[in-house]
């Protein structure tokens, strides 16, 4: 199972629940993650993929406190089954 596969089935999962995840670059700042999460009623979460027993880089560790910080979720997902759970927590039940 790939990264990529993960993130496919993730953003399917996000559509599904009419939502969107959109694809996150920020230049001149490396290591944020890799999706926005974005759901009905206001829900936002972060979302870093990695394939099944990778780790994230120290710094897309740090990244991820500096935006845990702020008051944001943020998550690392590497498996296909994390992602209700993760989806869950965020926004709550699917539709």
């Amino acid at each position: 199972m790939t990264e990529k596969y993960i993130e496919q089935k993730l953003v399917a999962a996000v559509k599904k629940r009419a939502g969107m995840a959109l694809k996150f670059v920020s230049p001149g700042l490396d290591g944020v993650p890799d999706r926005i999460v974005l759901l009905p009623m206001g829900r936002m979460a972060f979302v870093e993929l990695k394939a099944p027993g990778n780790k994230m880089r120290p710094l897309q560790v740090r990244r991820k406190r500096q935006l845990e910080a702020l008051g944001f979720l943020v998550y690392c997902v590497d498996g296909v089954e994390e992602i209700e759970e993760v989806l869950n927590e965020v926004g709550g039940d699917a539709k």
